[in-house]
């Protein structure tokens, strides 16, 4: 069957992901009983919930696939095998949202977050801050700003600008004048977008962006090529303001559940 990847019969089975994921899938395989899905009890039943054959069954996979991934052993599992795994073992929301994290693949009952509004209540919050705050989309447009964001961000969340960090970190020269140490900030910052943006990376507007940024930025285009990937973090940022002049914050930024792809991102000043 096509699912199935060849291995070494001796492969040595660490904690790994796959490990994870098939201990995961084992765990409420054991819980289901025969009747919950339909099926006879029978006699003699050596082991607790439901056989491997009888999920596999209930999946329409091999049952040799099945007891691989159970295993954890290195065999591809589809967005859609998946699902009908999750539909067989009568998984929770819960239960369904964390195998698709085990397994690293998007749930295809899912919509497509950037398709939904913001959140209502996750814009209010931004005004509700003191300290300057500001919510990204997944190509980071900020959606929502504060006061306190607008007069800190000049050329950028101040008056009629285009809202994008990455077109205003490298192509305003405003922003190269107010971040400090520029080439390392807008180094990191490409590295972070590339990490964030892997699952829809080929997505026509995240495509666009960085085929816009690639051509009106030698150092967006030098800095993409590298490859680098670093998770996004916080920490210090320092800013030279036209008017405040040197200050700096601490960075922190928060993703809502259910929605990894915004981010609300709070500057606290230093005390």
């Amino acid at each position: 069957m096509s699912q199935i990847q060849q291995h070494e019969p001796n492969e040595t089975l660490a904690e790994t992901p796959a490990r994870a994921l098939g201990e995961f899938i084992r765990a409420h395989r054991e819980r289901l009983t025969p009747q919950a899905v339909g099926l006879a009890p029978g006699p003699r039943r050596r082991t607790p919930g439901l056989r491997r054959e009888e999920v596999a069954q209930l999946c329409g996979v091999s049952p040799t696939w099945y007891t691989w991934i159970e295993q954890g052993r290195p065999v591809s599992a589809s967005a859609d095998a998946l699902a009908r795994i999750a539909v067989a073992l009568q998984l929770s929301r819960a239960e369904r949202a964390y195998l698709f994290e085990l397994a690293a693949q998007r749930d295809p009952a899912e919509p497509d977050p950037a398709s939904q509004d913001a959140p209502a209540a996750l814009l209010q919050t931004v005004g509700l801050i003191g300290a300057p705050a500001y919510v990204l989309d997944r190509q980071w447009n900020a959606l929502r700003w504060n006061a306190p964001a607008a007069e800190l961000f000049v050329g950028w969340l101040d008056g009629a600008h285009d809202r994008n960090l990455l077109n205003y970190t490298f192509t305003s020269p405003v922003a190269r004048a107010l971040i400090v140490d520029w080439e390392t900030r807008a180094r990191r910052l490409a590295a972070e977008f590339r990490a964030d943006s892997i699952r829809h990376l080929n997505d026509a507007p995240t495509r666009a962006l960085i085929d816009s940024l690639s051509a009106a930025s030698d150092a967006f285009a030098r800095f993409w090529a590298s490859q680098d990937v670093f998770e996004r973090e916080g920490g210090e940022r320092a800013f030279d303001h036209p008017v405040r002049g040197r200050i700096v914050f601490n960075q922190i930024t928060f993703k809502p559940a259910h929605r990894e792809d915004l981010k609300l991102v709070i500057l606290v000043g230093e005390s």
